[in-house]
Formats: C-alpha cells, sequence, structure tokens
C-alpha cells in the first residue's frame, strides 16, 4: 500500500491551522475553568461541575490530536508504547463526553420535574461520584484493549513504531468488534436517556412560573443531543474517510484533514459557545477574564433554572 505525504509547505499550512484553532479554543477552555475554580458560585453547583468536566475533556481530546497530527507530520511514525499511552488518555476523555452529557440531562430532569429536591438529589459530592463512575465506565472499555495488547504482542512490537492510529496499536480483530459493540451500548444508554429527560420534561410545564425555566431545560436537552451527533462523528470517521477518498482517490491527504478537523476540531467550539455565552452569571464572570479586566464583580446567587 503507498505511503501518501504532503508537501513542506502544505504539511506547514496544515500543523498551523490545527495548531492555532487548539490554542484558540484551549484558551477559551482553560479560560472557562479557571473562572470556575476562582468563584464558589460555579465550584459548589452540580450543574457547573459536570460542565467543566466536559470542558476538561475537550480540552484532553483537543490537545492530544493536535499532538498526535503535528507528531505524525515531523517524525511520521511514533514509539508503539508512546502511542498507546497517547491513544488511550483520548479515548478515555472521548468516552467520558457522551456519559457526561447524559448525566447533564438527568439534572436538569431533576432541577425541572422534583424542583424541590433538586438540591437534595443533586449535591456536588453526589457529582464527583458520578464523574468517577464516568472515568471508571471508560476504563472498563479500553483498559481490556491494552491488557490484549500487553499478553498477545511481542516486546519487539512495543519498541517499534507506527502511525499513531488506534488500529496499528491495538491490531485484534475481535477488539474492533469489542469497541464497536461497547461504543454502541454507550450511545444507546446515552440517548435513551436524553429522550427520557427531553421528553419528561416537555411534558412538565404546567405552571405559569415554571415556564421559562421548562424551555431553558429543554433546550439545554436538545443542545445535549447535538453535541452527542457530533460525539457520533467520531465512531464514523473511517466510513466517512473510506467513502470519500473511493469518490476522490487523488484526495486521501486533504479529505483525511478535513474530516479530522470537522469531526475531532470543531466539536470543541460547542461548550464554550453553548454553555460559557449562553449562561448569563458564568458570561459575566467569563468577560473579565478573556479581556484581562480588573472590574470588580458582585457575587452572584446560584440560577434557579438549568443553563
Amino acid at each position: 500500500m503507498p505511503v501518501y505525504r504532503d508537501t513542506l509547505q502544505t504539511a506547514i499550512v496544515k500543523n498551523v491551522i490545527t495548531v492555532v484553532l487548539c490554542i484558540s479554543i484551549n484558551y477559551v477552555n482553560c479560560t472557562l475553568v479557571h473562572t470556575f475554580k476562582k468563584h464558589q458560585v460555579f465550584n459548589m453547583n452540580p450543574r457547573y461541575i459536570l460542565y467543566i468536566h466536559l470542558v476538561i475533556n475537550d480540552i484532553i481530546l483537543l490537545t492530544l490530536f493536535t499532538l498526535i497530527q503535528v507528531l505524525s507530520y515531523i517524525v511520521f511514525t511514533l514509539n508503539v508504547s508512546f502511542c498507546i499511552v497517547l491513544l488511550t488518555i483520548a479515548i478515555f476523555a472521548n468516552l467520558n463526553n457522551p456519559l457526561t452529557l447524559a448525566v447533564m440531562a438527568v439534572e436538569c430532569y431533576v432541577a425541572i420535574c422534583f424542583p424541590l429536591r433538586h438540591t437534595q438529589i443533586c449535591t456536588a459530592k453526589r457529582t464527583y461520584v458520578v464523574i468517577g463512575v464516568i472515568w471508571m465506565l471508560s476504563t472498563l472499555s479500553i483498559l481490556p484493549d491494552v491488557f490484549v495488547a500487553l499478553a498477545t504482542e511481542s516486546m519487539e512490537f512495543f519498541h517499534s513504531r507506527v502511525f499513531c492510529l488506534r488500529e496499528n496499536v491495538f491490531r485484534k480483530p475481535y477488539l474492533t468488534e469489542k469497541r464497536d459493540i461497547s461504543n454502541t451500548v454507550f450511545l444507546v444508554i446515552v440517548w435513551l436517556t436524553l429522550f427520557y429527560a427531553y421528553f419528561r420534561i416537555l411534558v412538565s410545564a404546567q405552571a405559569a412560573t415554571a415556564a421559562t425555566d421548562t424551555k431553558k431545560a429543554r433546550n439545554t436537552v436538545l443542545l445535549h443531543g447535538f453535541q452527542l451527533l457530533l460525539c457520533m462523528l467520531t465512531y464514523v470517521f473511517h466510513r466517512m474517510l473510506e467513502g470519500l477518498t473511493y469518490l476522490f482517490p487523488k484526495g486521501v491527504l486533504a479529505i483525511r484533514f478535513l474530516i479530522s478537523i470537522v469531526v475531532q476540531v470543531l466539536p470543541r467550539l460547542i461548550s464554550p459557545v453553548v454553555y460559557g455565552l449562553r449562561d448569563k452569571t458564568f458570561r459575566k464572570y467569563l468577560k473579565r477574564y478573556l479581556l484581562c479586566t480588573s472590574a470588580n464583580i458582585r457575587p452572584q446567587k446560584l440560577p434557579k433554572g438549568p443553563l
């Protein structure tokens, strides 16, 4: 199979685009994390804790994607052991996102359908426990692949160099089948959770005083569904690549780059735009740090309704 390489000029342009996007998006995301840590109004609220968990996973994914791409252009192949470490962390973060979206939808559902019990059910301590469970589920999904590779591959393989893709380091065919099955199970559970939360919120708008909060919660769950659709693009990445490459065989490098940007980079814009700018409380604090202003900001009360 022939190996295609970009010209030096094309490689520089592609990497500059990726690095600039990565730095820009991560700057905003890191500002969101800084804002969260600086103010108790956020770091004691389960809603914002889940949101920042989503942002942190976006930072991890975008950083690792950019690092792997830049290294692939500089040295082309990576040490297998180093590649496994990078891919394992990226897969953790990738699996965490849809599960976090499901939990955020449940929090919206509880806030609207059980408003009097919301503060008892959704506490900061329980939220961190749920985040721990999310990481545990992601661990159970990817660590078996690592153990199988350690048990079946030779030591020479781990000292060799490969182009850093999941299928190049986890080479057993049944691992691909396991990955597809586990991804399907995760996505079905998350979609069912989102649909259930959305329709329960939809039918709960009875009191006029709760209508605004119910509408916000409904729109938030719809945004979670849109984010989940973007997450699913990761699972069809190879199908999209194969289809477009078949139609345009001479443009395989450009196709891979464009699909990678659409699937891995652009979705990372959604969280800061949707939540950081949409939420009034967060937006007021975020503006201060993004613009590096020193204006004093009065403490805000916790928002009553969903984001």
